[in-house]
């Protein structure tokens, strides 16, 4: 039977949850302190109707101090433009796509939160209801571990082979390949890397917080339609309601169709260009910090690191000041790589 187990991570300018699933990270949930709470899923909100496009079924809302979502509709229940709504986000913003949101109800007055989204603690609980989530250095490690494997493109599968997952504008793409499986009976040893890669697969795209089109590139020819649909059925089942599977199609692909609910965990951690992101690298340094101000109680720690990390981490320094004292110094080095840091006390 699977096991699922949380942790919380309540660091300096963001909180991160993470959910196992038999000891691996299936889902990873990070919330940072600055953060529009009007744009998290599950929050409550009066919005005002901006525009209406009925060619395509959208409207778009009016959220307050310049935040927008879309609303779809159906031809009977088309919103009047410049009325207000009562309405529910129910997929997040993420890069070059607003935030998607469900009427509730009608509403009155100016735009405004209503009712917050369920915190990084209430969602963990809400996955596994019987136990509370864990806390401290295991619960930094966690998610440390799952940062690290959902920023990944190729995964291990266990009894061998791999699988690459890469997203596109369009779509995900989940590429499964035999590896050191190819020594053994090769329909079996498909038939097993396709079974793995189903089960992992549905794991990584919860842990990476990737949806939408979603196409799987089996391995192998002759494929057990019935065996490979129903496995997937089951691997999907934590998200369900909503995900479509296809059959298995005659040139060895499976199609799925998975909600977007969150933000990809690469919008939060990875720039445009490719890399990770000044902001995740400065988190990262203020969690090296911090490790070893809770080392040495009341020493001086001094930091040294590339300009633009420097940059990012100011306001966090600043809250790590608050929780241990005005002890700390990070300093630019532009001949520093951007994702290393010299951390030590003074």
């Amino acid at each position: 039977m699977s096991e699922r187990r949380t942790f919380l991570d309540r660091g300096i300018g963001e909180t991160r949850g993470v959910v196992t699933l038999d000891g691996r990270p299936e889902r990873l949930i990070l919330r940072r302190d600055e953060e529009d709470l009007r744009l998290a899923l599950g929050a409550r909100l009066i919005a005002r109707v901006a525009n209406v496009e009925p060619a395509i079924g959208v409207a778009f809302l009016d959220l307050g101090e310049g935040r927008e979502a879309m609303l779809p509709f159906k031809p009977d229940a088309r919103p009047v433009r410049g009325g207000a709504l009562e309405i529910e986000i129910r997929s997040e913003a993420r890069e070059g796509k607003l935030a998607t949101a469900r009427q509730t109800g009608e509403g009155d007055g100016a735009p405004r939160l209503v009712h917050p989204p369920p915190s990084v603690a209430d969602i963990l609980r809400s996955i596994v209801r019987d136990s509370d989530p864990v806390e401290g250095r295991e619960a930094r490690q966690a998610a440390d571990d799952a940062e690290a494997e959902a920023l990944e493109i190729v995964h291990p599968l266990p009894g061998g082979g791999d699988i690459a997952i890469e997203p596109t504008r369009a779509l995900t793409s989940i590429d499964v390949d035999l590896g050191d499986r190819k020594g053994q009976d090769s329909k079996r040893a498909a038939r097993h890397a396709n079974l793995a890669a189903i089960a992992e697969g549905a794991r990584l795209l919860r842990l990476k917080g990737l949806g939408g089109l979603v196409i799987l590139d089996l391995v192998g020819r002759g494929h057990d339609g019935a065996a490979l649909l129903a496995a997937a059925r089951l691997a999907f089942a934590p998200d369900n309601p909503g995900v479509a599977i296809g059959p298995v199609g005659r040139f060895g692909t499976m199609e799925l169709s998975i909600p977007r609910r969150t933000r990809p965990v690469s919008d939060y951690l990875l720039r445009a260009g490719g890399g990770l992101a000044d902001r995740a690298l400065a988190q990262r340094l203020v969690r090296r910090i911090e490790a070893e101000a809770q080392t040495a109680p009341g020493a001086r720690i001094a930091a040294t690191c590339a300009p633009e990390v420097a940059k990012a981490a100011e306001p966090l320094v600043a809250l790590l000041a608050e929780r241990y004292g005005a002890r700390f110094k990070v300093s630019a080095d532009p001949s520093q790589p951007r994702d290393r840091f010299d951390v030590a006390p003074a």
